[in-house]
């Protein structure tokens, strides 16, 4: 009896200790690292010759829809040697494998969690080139949604309390307490947020399903409708002015998938009629069929000489972010 009980209590020790050895090697250690940053594992000298050029022209392509250009992406180069330690550690990693069979491979919490690495191999320099840009929309995708999920978990630490948005509109939106209901007004909102050089807007409405046409005539109907409800409810700085779009500058507009819903995504550049202000903006207009409407969601900023590309990144962080009812 005291012989089986003893082999009973080394079985469960010798269970318990596996499964503890097995966790220690499946659970990463949590990521870090900057937003819109991406660590690039490769070799020096294919960094420095076309391998790394088709990487900085995928990764850090001028973001659309602002003026002055800026990269998508941060990119910090670093040789396979030093990739070790806390440098794995990445939230977003792509690793350029010479010598091996081409191919593209997406990973997700490979050496720590969450995390997105993206590794492309080839036994040439054409045949990596060649991967990335057969794949550079996936890879640009990838490294995106995982950017896109960490600020939004980063926002809901201190989210504001939306719930004249879910009583008048239908829908509900996380975005940070920073953020002030400027105006609430017939079913308009404008939510603010100052920063040093300026502000960060956002604006919802709704509008009937016939407002914007399908094809061509959308980014018509875009911007008639968005220049029709600055005139009304975004004044500007001097009388008679008011925010519109910027006739010299085309809008970039594509279709997406918004909340599980069709959307026109249109990104351009906003101006104050009369006035010398202007910025970017990046406008969804969702189709929500069962309610027989388009809900407008649009954010925009106003911050003269500096660098926009992170205002709007939060912008479209928070606007993914939309639950409609």
């Amino acid at each position: 009896m005291k012989k089986t009980l003893t082999l009973l209590l080394m079985a469960i020790t010798l269970f318990f200790g596996c499964n503890d050895e097995n966790a220690k090697r499946i659970v990463p250690k949590s990521s870090s690292g900057s937003l819109n940053d991406i660590t690039v594992v490769v070799d020096n000298l294919l960094w420095e010759n076309n391998v790394g050029e088709a990487i900085r022209d995928t990764l850090a392509a001028p973001v659309e829809g602002l003026s002055v250009e800026e990269p998508q992406f941060r990119l910090r180069q670093m040789p396979p040697s030093v990739f070790t330690g806390f440098a794995t550690k990445n939230r977003t990693v792509l690793k350029i494998e010479k010598g091996k069979p081409a191919g593209t491979l997406i990973l997700s919490d490979e050496f720590a969690k969450p995390q997105t690495v993206v590794v492309i191999s080839g036994n040439t320099n054409t045949e990596i080139i060649n991967e990335i840009n057969t794949n550079s929309a996936k890879i640009v995708d990838a490294f995106k949604k995982e950017e896109l999920k960490e600020k939004q978990r980063r926002i809901k630490k201190a989210l504001f309390n939306d719930k004249d948005l879910q009583e008048q509109l239908g829908l509900s939106l996380k975005f940070p307490t920073a953020y002030r209901m400027a105006k609430n007004e017939d079913g308009f909102f404008w939510l603010r947020r100052d920063i040093e050089t300026g502000t960060v807007d956002m604006m919802l409405y709704e509008v009937p399903m016939s407002s914007i046409r399908k094809g061509d005539s959308a980014v018509v109907d875009v911007v008639r409708l968005r220049d029709s409800v600055g005139k009304i409810h975004i004044e500007g700085p001097v009388d008679g002015s008011y925010m519109g779009t910027e006739n010299a500058f085309t809008p970039f507009i594509s279709e997406t998938i918004i909340d599980n819903k069709p959307a026109f995504e249109t990104k351009g550049l906003w101006d104050v009629k009369n006035a010398f202000m202007s910025g970017p903006f990046i406008n969804y207009a969702i189709e929500d069929k069962v309610n027989h409407r388009i809900i407008i969601i649009e954010g925009y900023v106003f911050a003269p000489s500096v660098a926009k590309r992170d205002y709007m990144f939060e912008l479209e962080a928070i606007i993914k972010s939309i639950n409609i009812k």
